[in-house]
């Protein structure tokens, strides 16, 4: 399996193979991290276009992390039988046919046809994701690993500033009529307006599938290392991966993070409505800036932990993101937007340093203990359908209290959950 290269591989590849290798895999993060970080601009887009509450606009990030859910261990298995190669290419080309059919979702203007979309392109990233991520820990030193991941993952912090200001700009229409300006309109109006929000989508994901299916295209062109083990071992199996305890909080902590993570920035748009009143470009715009913020994050993170051990750092982290939570629950006006806007930040080296820790000494164990750490992306599910149940019944402020309850597991795990044991 893919955990330890093999000398033979090491020796006919070289150091340019690997960079090339290490420069192509790199490039999936961006890709990823682009078509997620648009998830935050399709929720008050789709709020629009199909008339939804806010429980029911979260359901787009159900949709995305339920794709992750379900299909992790399917491409855990797929990279062991047919390689890191052939499970990227299949990720992309699932990539680009969810993004192909936005077209006919917005032509029909159906929810559900959105949220299968949303599905498939989420299968193809679990794809990417479950052999992105420990493809990189293992091209180079294993003593750089966690180093080696944050810097690919600053690239996933490139995609997610960009998304939310291109998305903003292409696909936001800036068009905000109120209830009364809504129930006024006659029933043809209000149909050619909300298709004309619909139909805003088509050709930035017809666009996204032309550049994945390219960059598939690339991957079958492109012969990379083969990363090998050195002897033939026993396949791994859930018991066996589950015996290490600092997996099992790993996946638990994964859980939360991206739960609170998707939290924080799927309502970001709708707190800085509620808070400052701004429109809706305005606030997607702050949030490709607050995202800016993330990718900043990810390179001093990466640095940071040239001198502070990487499960200290995610826990000074995860208290910092708890903070400024608090104060945007309790503070008005832009001073709470501003406590958001900082979050990011603070969450950049988080994912990365989970995973990286979560798989640490693993061997045999590392595939299937990736697709499970990728499974607990699951989170993005759960806690935005609560946090938007809480915000119906109350406002976004208070709905706020979920990724902070996040945050704080995430800083458990970085405090004492990390540490490697073996249960026998």
């Amino acid at each position: 399996m893919a955990s330890v290269p093999t000398t033979s591989t090491a020796h006919s590849t070289g150091t340019r193979g690997y960079a090339l290798a290490f420069a192509l895999v790199t490039s999936l993060f961006f890709l990823w991290a682009f078509v997620h970080n648009l998830e935050p601009i399709l929720i008050p887009h789709l709020k629009k276009a199909c008339q939804l509450t806010d429980l029911q606009s979260a359901l787009i990030d159900s949709a995305v992390y339920l794709g992750y859910f379900i299909m992790a261990l399917p491409a855990g298995y797929v990279m062991k039988k047919y390689g890191y190669q052939r499970g990227i290419i299949a990720g992309l080309l699932m990539y680009a046919a969810g993004a192909f059919l936005f077209v006919p979702a917005a032509d029909t203007r159906m929810y559900g046809f959105f949220l299968a979309a949303l599905f498939i392109i989420a299968s193809g990233c679990a794809f990417l994701e479950t052999a992105a991520n420990p493809y990189v820990t293992i091209l180079g030193n294993p003593a750089t690993a966690t180093t080696r991941l944050n810097f690919s993952q600053s690239f996933n912090g490139l995609g997610a500033f960009l998304a939310p200001v291109v998305g903003g700009k292409v696909i936001l229409s800036g068009i905000e009529h109120s209830e009364a300006e809504l129930t006024a309109m006659s029933a043809e109006q209000l149909n050619t307006y909300l298709q004309y929000e619909a139909n805003q989508v088509k050709m930035p994901y017809v666009v996204i599938g032309l550049v994945v299916v390219a960059v598939a295209a690339l991957f079958m062109f492109t012969k990379l290392p083969d990363i090998s083990e050195k002897e033939k071992k026993a396949p791994s199996s859930l018991g066996s991966v589950f015996r290490h305890r600092h997996l099992r909080l790993g996946v638990i902590a994964q859980f939360f993070y991206v739960g609170a993570q998707v939290c924080v920035t799927s309502f970001f748009i709708r707190f800085a409505k509620f808070s400052s009143d701004v429109p809706e470009k305005t606030a997607a715009e702050w949030l490709g800036w607050a995202m800016l913020g993330f990718l900043i994050g990810r390179f001093i993170g990466t640095y940071l932990m040239r001198f502070i051990p990487a499960n200290r750092l995610l826990t000074i982290y995860s208290l910092i993101s708890v903070l400024l939570l608090l104060v945007a629950m309790t503070m008005k006006s832009e001073i709470a937007v501003w406590a958001i806007f900082a979050v990011p930040f603070f969450e950049s080296i988080m994912f990365a340093t989970i995973f990286s820790l979560g798989i640490n000494r693993l061997e045999e164990d590392t595939e299937l203990g990736s697709s499970l750490l990728v499974m607990a992306i699951a989170g993005g599910a759960l806690f935005p359908v609560a946090m938007g149940f809480i915000s119906d019944q109350s406002n976004i402020k208070v709905a706020y209290i979920v990724p902070l309850l996040c945050f704080l597991v995430v800083a458990y795990y970085g405090w004492k959950g990390y540490k490697p044991q073996i249960n026998e």
